[in-house]
């Protein structure tokens, strides 16, 4: 799993009365969102790739993303196509940005991308879709969507594109992508240069994935524009590959529903031939689109769990949405379900419910979860053990078990901008979670010297300590708006002194909850000095700012240590601080004001260019017991 190998086996290993064979319901086991790529990917060596890679075969994946080292062809398109370097170097956004590069949402910001970073990568590809193959898998290459850079309207000045509005909170600085009619002759031309170009470097399995309305609100809702657009981008693919097949997230639908009425999903899915298209349901989990859509419209669909935004750390899953999902789609009338997916946005993180979702891609119907999770501690931990078990039985009913709409960000105040009005709801009982970690920690002696349960100790401690930053709020919230000034100090003394720090010594201990390791890594892909300054703040930027101005502030944040000290806690203490201030001076408290405040300290741990450590420090075990002697409610 992502968060370590237990490879404790029985020796002998027991005899088999007959050969076990399964078969999967559906043809594709499906894995990895374009999103993964940067909030996941981002920096990953060949090693790291090869670990993943292993996993995907060990899990039954046979379909999955090659993204990797596709910018290199685009620059020899667009170099071909008579841009000039410095309009290249205008349009690529940084190594942590390039999702959303790729879906047209960004252009420029952490950019560009030095020579060398081209060339790792392509190396890189070379690698993973070898393996990937070798494996059984199926690649899907990217193709053209249709978003150009502003040098291609120099170069043909009588194109017809349009420029998008901006994404998200990204103003037309960094966004505002040009669009090219899909009528345009120079839509064909781009995009079969780009496939044939990709296709001669690396071969093809005949599946490529373009998402052109990503989030992005098309300029007609007319159905037969739409229509036009995917037919243009599908004709496109079979210009370079006649047996093309286009693989689609079908995130947009239930992102704006309301432009995307039934006329005009219609409309886009049927403007490729039945059967030429594979519609990923992309949130089925919580929002499923097959069900309002006819089994869109007779193009094949796989079901999807999303489950993670950004990456995010915190105990999250859906278990029973993810165990019944999957069969009351391939019952629905006229199915078109052909597999099942994982798609998170980020990875590392729950491993659980990804090694639940990839079971159920084998099962005929739903599992028995309780006694399911129970094996699971067993195989996980190289040992049966009942308090790990009935820890486990715990977090499955309460923290992995969210019902109805459930959307994971975590919104936990820890790891957001401090204001009065924060959110801590909890869709799970708070105590069931402070239980599993009694239990795990009374399991130690005996399960203490596994890899996998110090990964989880680690985490669920996390949650606990998590769970009492809201506790902590909440009585520093109440001090305040009752003019309670030696409460207030006290809570947020303990906040800010004690459990923030405690928490960023806990995470220290473990490689995989390392700031360093995550800025390390990004480092260690530059080829100098500078590379290394730039790729560091593409990594830094990422999990804090997300953008120039906190654009899509703490999106993809991390619980990570060196983070919870030097950018949450100087925060927590920035916000108290002014509390405090506003009690003594009896001047109200401006939110506004803390915001400009606090966006320099922000700004401030993006640029401190302090060195984290990527190796881990203190012993996990003593640690969670400290928290947990101090803490346990």
């Amino acid at each position: 799993s992502w968060s370590g190998a237990q490879l404790r086996l029985p020796d002998p290993l027991p005899r088999l009365r007959a050969e076990i064979r399964a078969s999967a319901p559906g043809r594709y086991r499906y894995y990895q969102n374009v999103c993964t790529q940067s909030y996941s990917y981002a920096w990953w060596d060949w090693a790291r790739w090869e670990r993943e890679i292993d996993w995907m075969a060990l899990s039954g994946i046979n379909l999955a993303l090659a993204f990797v080292g596709q910018e290199a062809a685009w620059q020899r398109v667009y170099r071909s196509l008579g841009l000039n370097q410095s309009e290249i170097d205008a349009y690529f956004t940084g190594p942590a940005f390039l999702a959303w590069n790729r879906m047209g949402n960004l252009h420029g910001w952490a950019g560009p991308l030095p020579p060398a970073w081209h060339l790792k990568q392509l190396y890189l590809q070379y690698r993973i879709v070898e393996r990937m193959r070798s494996l059984g898998m199926i690649t899907v290459l990217p193709a053209f969507a249709g978003h150009v850079p502003q040098g291609v309207l120099r170069v043909f000045p009588r194109v017809n594109a349009t420029r998008l509005g901006g994404w998200s909170h990204f103003d037309c600085t960094y966004s505002c992508t040009y669009l090219l009619d899909p009528e345009d002759p120079m839509f064909q031309v781009i995009g079969t240069l780009f496939l044939k170009e990709l296709i001669k470097e690396f071969g093809t399995d005949h599946i490529y994935s373009a998402d052109t309305f990503n989030e992005m609100t098309p300029v007609s809702s007319d159905p037969a524009y739409l229509s036009r657009v995917s037919n243009a981008v599908f004709t496109s693919m079979t210009g370079a590959d006649p047996e093309a097949l286009w693989l689609m997230q079908g995130w947009l639908f239930q992102h704006q529903p309301d432009f995307w009425q039934p006329a005009q999903v219609r409309a886009l899915l049927r403007g490729v031939p039945l059967g030429r298209m594979i519609v990923l349901d992309l949130f089925a989990e919580s929002k499923p689109v097959y069900q309002w859509t006819e089994s869109f419209y007779g193009q094949p669909f796989i079901w999807c769990m999303l489950h993670n935004f950004g990456g995010n750390h915190g105990l999250f899953g859906t278990v029973e949405a993810i165990n019944r999902g999957p069969f009351v789609a391939l019952r629905f009338p006229n199915s078109t379900m052909v597999g099942t997916g994982l798609v998170p946005e980020g990875i590392e993180q729950n491993d659980m419910v990804y090694e639940l979702m990839n079971e159920l891609g084998w099962r005929r119907e739903p599992l028995d979860l309780p006694s399911w999770v129970t094996r699971y501690a067993e195989r996980r931990y190289g040992a049966p053990n009942a308090a790990a078990a009935s820890a486990w039985r715990l977090l499955l009913r309460s923290v992995y078990n969210c019902t109805g709409v459930c959307v994971n960000h975590n919104r936990s105040p820890l790891v957001r901008r401090p204001s009065l009005h924060m959110d801590t709801e909890l869709w799970y009982n708070a105590s069931d979670v402070y239980e599993a970690w009694r239990l795990l920690l009374s399991a130690d002696t005996e399960l203490g010297s596994s890899p996998t349960f110090r990964y989880d100790l680690v985490d669920v401690t996390r949650q606990a300590a998590q769970q009492l930053v809201s506790d902590y709020y909440l009585s520093i919230r109440q001090a305040f708006q009752s003019h309670a000034l030696p409460e207030l100090l006290t809570a947020g003394g303990v906040l800010v002194y004690d459990l923030l720090p405690e928490l960023d010594s806990l995470l220290s201990s473990h490689s995989l909850f390392l700031l360093g390791r995550w800025l390390e890594s990004a480092r260690a892909m530059a080829t100098s000095d500078q590379e290394a300054e730039q790729y560091e703040l593409n990594a830094r930027n990422q999990v804090t700012l997300w953008g120039p101005s906190g654009n899509i502030l703490d999106y993809a944040n991390k619980q990570l240590g060196g983070l919870v000290l030097d950018y949450y806690g100087v925060r927590w203490s920035l916000f108290v601080s002014a509390l405090v201030e506003s009690l003594n001076s009896g001047s109200p408290f401006h939110q506004d004001q803390f915001n400009q405040a606090v966006f320099q300290v922000e700004r401030g741990f993006v640029y401190n260019k302090k060195r984290y450590p990527a190796v881990p420090a203190g012993d996990t075990l003593e640690i969670s017991r400290k928290l947990f002697l101090k803490y346990y409610p």
